[in-house]
């Protein structure tokens, strides 16, 4: 088994102890579910980190061009940015993080954007999310990043619950590369 396959799986393991709730959820879209999929319980694991930085910039890494940087809105995608930042140091290869703000800051520059000054400007980079339902919180964080000047061309989610969000990234022109779905997720 490939290093990236074995990462893969025993990643797959931890967001099956960790992140999956059973029981009657109202989700961020309104829509309810009879499972919740916390990805913050893998994200911000020691262990579930690493994993999720490594297997994310070795498909990042791939990209031509390179990103500039790799970003997402807070919360969800904070660790996210974090670790495959930290990863991309330790692989040789620097990608600066930026999270993206729900609104902007109130006081001082007033920004959407935390991160600004580490990112050449201009330029591709990507955007990334912990879990995917409708694209709502995707797209509103690629807008964000267009605004400030960046191309984004291609989005990553850890978990994608196909419910609509894939769909919705593709009309907005955005590939999407999801690390698990919810058929995968919910199968073990």
């Amino acid at each position: 088994m490939e290093e990236m396959e074995i990462l893969r799986a025993r990643l797959l393991e931890i967001l099956r102890e960790k992140s999956v709730e059973r029981g009657r959820f109202q989700l961020r879209s309104g829509r309810w579910s009879d499972y919740y999929v916390d990805g913050k319980q893998t994200t911000l694991d020691a262990e579930g980190s690493y994993l999720i930085g490594k297997i994310l910039f070795s498909r990042i890494g791939a990209l031509e061009p390179f990103p500039r940087g790799v970003g997402g809105v807070t919360l969800g995608a904070d660790p996210i940015v974090t670790a495959v930042s930290l990863v991309s140091h330790l692989e040789g290869r620097p990608l600066p993080a930026f999270i993206i703000r729900k609104e902007p800051k109130g006081h001082g520059t007033e920004r959407w954007i935390e991160g600004l000054k580490n990112i050449q400007a201009g330029g591709e980079v990507v955007v990334v999310e912990d879990v995917l339902t409708t694209g709502g919180t995707l797209l509103e964080g690629v807008r964000h990043a267009r605004e400030a000047g960046f191309e984004v061309r291609r989005v990553f989610t850890l978990i994608d619950r196909l419910e609509g969000g894939r769909e919705n990234i593709e009309a907005a022109s955005l590939a999407l590369d999801s690390l698990f779905t919810r058929d995968e997720l919910l199968a073990g």
